[in-house]
């Protein structure tokens, strides 16, 4: 169920699954597009919280190409949302750039994490990496370097370009464009009006334009809820590098790495990770 909740000077498009007095988990990407409801689905027991960041789906818009907020700002968010719904602590499951949101979310308000699951993310901001993490793959920078132009006035250009680029963050052979081509359409079909907005809800681009320090790398260890780090091992975006990184850094941590995957949630990665959640975050 959707529904618009006033969070400080904006509102924010949150839908919710299950039953309120079952186990909450908080789902962190850029929309609540970026969980496929077959994955929500297979969440039983769990109160799940999924929303659009602001400048993302039917969140509140203003610019996604220069956002007058911050990364914490977002955060704050994200402990708005919790207020807004009346949940003291849930569990947290932060996605590739969501998965800042979920880090510093666990940093700074640990009473409202009961555990952390990062999924395909990293642990520094967008920008140049530590010398000790592994950078984007060449087949990245190359389909940045070479990707048709986008007509972002045009739904098949949008679509077909979505696709090119999921394919190459896949980084699997089995990839499956129909899923892709579906999970941009639905995406797309959220975006709100402002014409960057598709672009935000895409690639999450609003993120490359925040201000994101200052950096809490040299912080993880201060993180105390039980962290469960799920990667595909076939990454080419965050390489499985960052992944370890993480698991290293925050105590206790647990690894995960997922055979035939990238930097993506595909419908054929769903049971296990879903079953990994499950486990995590079970009493």
């Amino acid at each position: 169920m959707e529904t618009l909740l006033p969070v400080g000077d904006v509102e924010l498009c949150v839908d919710t699954a299950g039953l309120p007095t079952e186990i909450p988990v908080l789902l962190i990407g850029t929309t609540i597009a970026t969980w496929d409801d077959e994955f929500v689905e297979r969440l039983t027991g769990r109160f799940v919280i999924r929303y659009d960041l602001r400048d993302a789906g039917r969140s509140t818009t203003v610019d996604p190409d220069s956002p007058g907020y911050t990364l914490r700002d977002l955060v704050a968010d994200a402990v708005g949302v919790l207020d807004g719904l009346g949940i003291s602590r849930a569990h947290i499951v932060g996605m590739a750039t969501g998965g800042f949101i979920a880090q510093l979310l666990a940093l700074d308000h640990p009473s409202r994490v009961a555990s952390l699951v990062l999924v395909g993310t990293r642990p520094v901001a967008p920008g140049p990496v530590d010398d000790d993490l592994p950078e984007h793959s060449p087949a990245i920078f190359a389909h940045f370097g070479s990707a048709r132009p986008v007509d972002w006035t045009d739904r098949s250009s949008i679509l077909d370009g979505a696709v090119t680029a999921a394919r190459v963050f896949s980084g699997s052979p089995h990839f499956d464009a129909a899923e892709a081509r579906a999970h941009a359409a639905h995406v797309l079909d959220r975006s709100g009006p402002h014409p960057a907005s598709a672009r935000s809800g895409l690639l999450s681009t609003v993120f490359s334009k925040l201000d994101c320090s200052p950096r809490w790398r040299e912080r993880l260890r201060e993180i105390t809820a039980r962290t469960l780090v799920v990667h595909g091992a076939a990454d080419p975006f965050f390489p499985v590098g960052n992944a370890k990184a993480l698991a290293e850094e925050i105590p206790g941590a647990t690894l995960l790495v997922v055979d035939g995957v990238g930097a993506e949630l595909p419908s054929r990665a769903h049971a296990e990770v879903a079953t990994a959640v499950l486990a995590h975050t079970a009493p």
